[in-house]
């Protein structure tokens, strides 16, 4: 069955709100005097031509999505008080395939969050026997924050996923 303009331009409004709703965002303060607190944006990756002839990229807060929109999610977080160890994770809404993170140590789970490892060492059986793990597998992100940023206080952390 064939959509009408109108109801693939609802269907994409939809996925713009759900992409917004689904970003989950979880972290562990491990201190008896420490809080966490995080923050989530979802940007698009806008490319124009300057005056000069050269492509210029820029973010805008994401609103209406079409396939193939490049996004990036900005995960800010803040911490009182003495925590030890600070870990940071985030499912990556299925309407997104991840493509790459601000952070090189970046701990991936290709099962929603129950088996963790990094990209290019993981790998998952396929058809055709076993294979690399892809940035598309991908279903949720994990960073653990190092003590040096913690003592910062706050830190922003970004990845990048184009829409499905």
């Amino acid at each position: 069955m064939r959509m009408g303009r109108i109801g693939h331009m609802v269907q994409i409004r939809r996925l713009g709100v759900m992409i917004g709703a689904a970003v989950c965002i979880t972290g562990t303060a491990l201190s008896a005097q420490s809080t966490l607190e995080t923050s989530r944006a979802v940007y698009v990756e806008r490319s124009t031509n300057a005056a000069d002839g050269r492509l210029q990229r820029a973010l805008e807060p994401a609103g209406n999505l079409r396939s193939g929109d490049r996004v990036v999610l900005m995960v800010e977080w803040r911490t009182a008080g003495n925590a030890r160890g600070l870990t940071v994770a985030s499912s990556v809404p299925r309407s997104l395939a991840f493509q790459r993170s601000s952070e090189d140590l970046t701990e991936i789970s290709i099962d929603g969050g129950q088996n963790w490892g990094h990209l290019g060492q993981m790998r998952i059986a396929g058809a055709q026997g076993t294979r690399l793990v892809s940035p598309e597998d991908v279903t949720h992100l994990r960073w653990r924050v190092p003590a040096n940023q913690i003592a910062n206080g706050q830190n922003r952390i970004t990845y990048s996923a184009i829409v499905r």
